[in-house]
């Protein structure tokens, strides 16, 4: 297949301008085409200053930004895309919208010019149904804003050629972006895997185990992720997040792993977006989120001894190390004596089932993450039974604390916070491996690179273990009896098999 050398773009919104300002500054021809006159013009003004600010910066050279310029080209009537080499759509979010474009370009089109979708939840192939050629139709999808994030989706329709999908790959490349390629199904890769992360917070909540910031501040300060589920749902804004979890559980045909939460349909109908609307999960005030202060760890007069279950010798080992060097005093024995704060370690269990369990008080009984960052002094998750007495919820945290890290003490709960989030993030990349939907190190760099997640979903499975991730689903699916949790085949397997989550 020919070389791209010219791009039309039908759409001057956010997306188009995005598109058209890559492709400019790669050396591209580019023709940015809008029914509405004041959108080019707006369009054309917004790329000016972009590329202004730009050169200001040092970020761009003088003669490349002019350059960049003057390679744009306003169209205002269709037929000036006639000799493009690429169209690209980044027009409503319809389908029948999409077709009948396609439409109108086979009829002003070369034959050998590739027609591409910015689509984010529609099918590739049932948009190249409309057209006369579907072999040429492929998905290219970018994300906002697309300067900035440096991944694009190559999506093959069941009719697209594959010289296709590789000359959009190629076009990446020299555009800057890194390019992921995925076959046709719901959510692509990035929007299809992004439901673990805001599905499972929004679960948390409902449940009543902690709140939006206590959420975000284990998700960030624990687990690692740049941004919590709450943060960003309301950056994103939940006219846009909520129709995306709504339409992906309907694609897959009400795929419990999908399930969405009625917490943001009633949200999205009183217009609570995000940030976008200055109220949302959290309030904004000049755009700034506002977040009541955490509250210091409680005073308590007399530490007790802590005794540290030994049903899990793993959890045991690196919790009693820990609370050495807090100075705690820590009980030996198969027992807990009449005194002592009781800790538990669990993987997917909630503290009342350990406790249960193992015939221990569970007024005395607390549960710690040793899921991530424990030792680090990082921020700590504790849970307590309902029966958990506030004095010896106030010792755990307190003792936890002892070195300065941030503790969060949630309700009860199969999989704490992290676990469950982070457990249900790794099991759904590994379907879409399981389903041959994109292949493991792709969905890894689409993840890691359009979801800002501090590393790929697979490597994140790896790193801490897929024994440990499939004994988390596995116990949450024994304590809740819910599905939505049952670990993917291609996890399993590999778990069973000690083999790396990015082996194909």
């Amino acid at each position: 297949m020919a070389r791209i050398n010219s791009v039309g773009i039908v759409g001057a919104g956010a997306m188009g301008r995005g598109i058209a300002q890559i492709a400019a500054q790669a050396g591209l021809r580019v023709y940015l085409y809008d029914t509405a006159q004041a959108a080019l013009a707006s369009a054309r003004d917004s790329l000016r200053d972009t590329w202004d600010k730009l050169v200001q910066k040092g970020k761009l050279e003088a003669p490349r930004a002019e350059a960049a310029l003057q390679a744009l080209t306003l169209c205002e009537d269709l037929a000036q895309l006639r000799d493009c080499d690429l169209v690209v759509e980044a027009i409503v979010e319809r389908l029948d919208a999409k077709q009948g474009l396609f439409r109108q370009l086979e009829d002003i089109v070369g034959e050998a010019c590739i027609l591409a979708s910015n689509t984010s939840s529609l099918s590739i192939t049932a948009i190249a149904a409309a057209c006369r050629l579907p072999a040429r139709v492929a998905g290219y999808h970018f994300f906002n804003p697309v300067p900035l994030m440096k991944v694009v989706e190559v999506i093959d329709g069941l009719r697209s050629d594959p010289a296709v999908g590789d000359a959009l790959a190629e076009l990446a490349r020299r555009m800057g972006h890194t390019s992921v390629r995925t076959k046709d199904m719901p959510g692509f890769i990035v929007n299809h895997a992004g439901r673990g992360l805001s599905t499972e917070g929004l679960r948390v909540l409902q449940e009543g185990v902690a709140d939006c910031a206590q959420v975000d501040a284990v998700m960030t300060g624990q687990a690692g992720f740049r941004m919590g589920p709450f943060e960003l749902m309301d950056l994103t804004g939940l006219d846009v997040s909520h129709p995306a979890m709504e339409s992906i559980y309907r694609q897959f045909f009400d795929e419990p792993r999908f399930r969405p939460s009625p917490l943001t349909t009633v949200r999205l109908a009183g217009g609570l977006l995000g940030r976008k609307t200055g109220q949302g999960f959290y309030a904004y005030v000049d755009g700034k989120k506002q977040v009541a202060p955490e509250a210091p760890p409680p005073a308590v007069e007399r530490m007790p001894e802590v005794w540290v279950s030994p049903a899990r010798p793993e959890g045991r080992a690196a919790v009693v190390e820990l609370l050495e060097r807090l100075g705690a005093q820590v009980q030996q024995g198969d027992r807990p004596g009449d005194d002592a704060l009781i800790v538990v370690t669990p993987l997917g269990e909630d503290a009342t089932t350990a406790a249960c369990e193992q015939g221990l008080d569970a007024r005395r009984t607390v549960a710690v993450d040793i899921l991530h960052g424990l030792p680090e002094g990082r921020r700590r998750t504790l849970m307590a039974t309902p029966l958990t007495a506030q004095a010896w919820r106030d010792a755990a945290v307190a003792r936890f604390s002892s070195d300065g890290a941030p503790v969060t003490l949630v309700q009860d709960s199969p999989g704490f916070v992290a676990q469950r989030i982070v457990a249900t993030i790794v099991n759904i990349a590994c379907d879409i491996a399981q389903q041959g939907i994109a292949t493991p190190e792709d969905i890894d760099r689409a993840v890691a690179l359009g979801l800002g997640y501090p590393k790929g979903p697979l490597a994140m499975g790896d790193a801490l273990g897929t024994a440990r991730i499939v004994e988390i689903l596995r116990n949450i699916v024994r304590v809740t009896g819910d599905m939505r949790y049952r670990p993917s085949l291609w996890l399993q397997r590999r778990a069973q098999l000690g083999m790396s989550l990015l082996d194909r």
